[in-house]
């Protein structure tokens, strides 16, 4: 910045403002250069303290400001627009923010000035020799910029502003060190590595068994995360018992260990070997199991035991099929397992009533046995025993030989009930049983299952396979238990018509969700229709083997057209419809193409909710799959379209089987029509064009 001294100051020649319009043109003044980098800074610097504002602050003097020694004065203005020497000039080189004072970085000829400098003790004058005891200003510099308490710049601009001129001070002097500060580069964020061990086995328990297996093998760390105990507290090996060997199955157990509360080696033959060597070890380990399933299992009796005695917090227990299983083990887990409530050892030949009487007396909680198979059910102490305590919801009884009716009033009505002289009927308890599977017991007959009768109100599922019973222990038995919803009457020769009858006018048609009729060939459309209206939640309807036709097809294809319409909204066209009623008609001699094709009409109709999907003869099964997969998909039109050149196929073909004129016309058509529908059904004809079909090597 230069330096003004009050005798380089000259006096202007004449005004400046011109009196008249037609006054001589100002002088013309050749521009200053235009400057570049500190040089700009310090004349905008300039400009910004020559204005008049910045004597009215009053702040105090700082200490690096001195008035009575020699120095460069400040480029702060030295007057202040209250000062009688000023001149307020009109010339476009002044302004009132100049307070009289020229703000060009450089003096010129004609530039308006004071006539005389007047010395003012209030003007400040800043040292910049260098000698500055605080230190602050670095030696070398020949001009300084403003306070910080006079700057008007914004706050970012005060910060960086006296660092940015150090720095190309010392930039400028010969030999000066220039210190740069190096920004720290930052460490590598490992996004996995940093997120804690408790999220990746939260986010590595979405995976299956098998997918925590192969990430195990990408590292150590890995391999020790994904054999984390918490990742292993359930087991199933039901979808790859067979790829599994034994040594991983041993591993898994092993990392498991007291994390394991659901264990399930269904089937898992493979772990023989193991079991003997490595039973008890793993028994150790695994004290916390709340379910254990070993059906199936090739596993020796000591590790079963080992098993039981460790674990007193079982709830279900699964070895059916096990040879090894015996009363002794019964007595195990009678004594170490009390909070028992499903016991399975269907096909244990070893284990008998005596055994199982141990556990019902023991386990309070016990509420599901099945026990299929077992010699014994004519115990009348382990009867009794069950009548007593009536806690079993299910009972699964199969293929008991033993059981017979007597035996079954036993279980039933107890021992010598008291008998109501009005209604004729046992005054006991109602029964706490849901569920009875009373399957191939050959034994039972009409006079036991009339025993259930008024004692089995809360009664859900009844299965009666192969049994000896006739309409009239039915006709009995289903007014009384209003809240049947499966029914199971496969291969009951004797039944008719009449119980089907009988069925729909129950309190339990309202419920009825699965009803199979297998092998009952007495029953025909004069039972079924009626059955079909009465029950609107019948899901599954298995009619093969009867004597049921076309009718009974029409008439569920019509009740469940009509349960859409009864609904308040209509589906979106977006919306695909779901399967709801699944229906068994093959090997029924009275059913023909033409009550198939009347289901697959009503299931392409559009905006249907619920469609039907039928197992029909084999020659209609593709197309029948076919069709209801493009139902699936939303894909109506190509639905019809291969409904109609089945249909048309079919027609072409029975006029193709007629005798008479024109038959070698009819079976061209019909093989004609065979082809069309074959390709409709392979998904229509490429690019509008029927796929070229070859007959066959003659000579082959």
């Amino acid at each position: 910045m230069s330096q003004v001294a009050p005798e380089s100051m000259t006096e202007s020649p004449g005004a400046m403002t011109p009196t008249s319009q037609h006054a001589a043109d100002p002088l013309p003044f050749e521009h200053p250069p235009k400057l570049k980098g500190r040089q700009r800074i310090l004349q905008s610097l300039q400009r910004i303290s020559s204005t008049p504002s910045l004597a009215k602050l009053g702040r105090a003097s700082p200490s690096s400001y001195r008035t009575g020694n020699k120095a460069s004065m400040s480029c702060v203005s030295l007057t202040s627009p209250t000062f009688s020497q000023g001149h307020s000039y009109g010339h476009s080189y002044s302004s009132q923010s100049s307070a009289g004072f020229s703000t060009a970085p450089t003096s010129v000829a004609g530039t308006p000035c004071t006539d005389s400098f007047i010395h003012d003790s209030r003007v400040r004058v800043r040292l910049v020799n260098g000698n500055d005891s605080t230190g602050y200003f670095p030696q070398g510099l020949t001009s300084v910029p403003l306070p910080e308490e006079v700057r008007t710049a914004a706050k970012d601009a005060q910060v960086s502003y006296p660092s940015a001129l150090m720095a190309e001070q010392m930039i400028s002097i010969p030999g000066a060190i220039v210190k740069v500060k190096q920004l720290r580069k930052r460490a590598n964020f490992d996004f996995w590595d940093e997120m804690p061990h408790e999220i990746k086995v939260q986010i590595l328990s979405f995976l299956s068994p098998k997918q925590i297996v192969r990430c195990s093998m990408v590292s150590k760390a890995w391999r020790k995360m994904c054999f984390d105990g918490q990742l292993w507290m359930i087991i199933n090996t039901e979808t790859f018992y067979r790829q599994i060997s034994s040594a991983s199955l041993v591993k898994l157990l092993t990392a498991g260990g007291p994390f394991i509360k659901d264990l399930n080696l269904r089937g898992c033959v493979q772990m023989e070997k193991k079991w003997k060597y490595e039973g008890q070890k793993l028994s150790n380990l695994c004290q916390n199991l709340e379910n254990l399933s070993l059906e199936g299992c090739r596993i020796d009796e000591s590790t079963i035991h080992f098993f039981l005695l460790r674990n007193s917090r079982l709830v279900h227990i699964n070895v059916s099929g096990l040879l090894e299983i015996n009363n002794s083990t019964m007595e195990i887990i009678a004594r170490c397992c009390p909070q028992l409530q499903h016991l399975n050892v269907s096909w244990c030949r070893k284990v008998t009533t005596s055994g199982l009487h141990k556990v019902v007396q023991s386990c309070p909680k016990l509420t599901d046995l099945r026990a299929g198979e077992i010699k014994g059910f004519d115990d009348p102490i382990f009867l009794l025993s069950l009548f007593e305590t009536n806690r079993l919801e299910r009972l699964v009884v199969c293929r008991c030989d033993d059981l017979d009716d007597e035996s079954l009033k036993l279980l039933i009505q107890g021992r010598d009930p008291e008998i109501d002289p009005l209604t004729d009927r046992p005054m006991v308890p109602p029964r706490a049983l849901r569920h009875i599977d009373f399957s191939r017991c050959d034994n039972l007959t009409d006079i036991g299952i009339q025993s259930l009768a008024h004692n089995v109100p809360h009664l859900c599922g009844l299965q009666l396979t192969l049994l000896a019973v006739t309409d009239a222990s039915l006709t009995t038995l289903l007014p009384t238990i209003p809240n049947l919803t499966h029914l199971d009457l496969e291969e009951l020769e004797d039944l008719t018509n009449v119980t089907l009858q009988n069925l729909a006018t129950s309190p339990c048609a309202l419920r009825l969700q699965h009803l199979n009729a297998s092998y009952c060939e007495s029953f025909s459309d004069t039972g079924m229709l009626p059955l079909i209206k009465a029950c609107p939640s019948l899901h599954s309807l298995i009619m093969d083997n009867t004597r049921i036709s076309d009718l009974s097809l029409v008439e569920a294809a019509a009740q469940l057209r009509l349960r859409d319409r009864a609904c308040p909204t209509l589906p979106p066209a977006a919306q695909k419809p779901e399967i709801t009623l699944t229906l068994v008609a093959y090997d029924c001699a009275n059913v023909t193409w033409t009550g198939v094709r009347e289901i697959l009409s009503r299931n392409a109709e559009p905006h249907r909710r619920s469609i039907i999907s039928l197992k029909c003869f084999y020659g209609y099964q593709d197309t029948v799959n076919e069709h209801t997969k493009r139902v699936l998909k939303g894909d109506c039109r190509a639905a019809e379209r291969l409904e109609r050149k089945w249909g048309d196929y079919m027609v072409a073909s029975e006029e193709a089987g007629a005798t008479g004129a024109g038959a070698r016309r009819r079976r061209r058509r019909a093989r004609d029509a065979a082809m069309v529908h074959a390709d409709e059904e392979e998904g229509g004809p490429r690019g509008g064009r029927r796929r070229a079909r070859s007959g066959g090597c003659a000579v082959m």
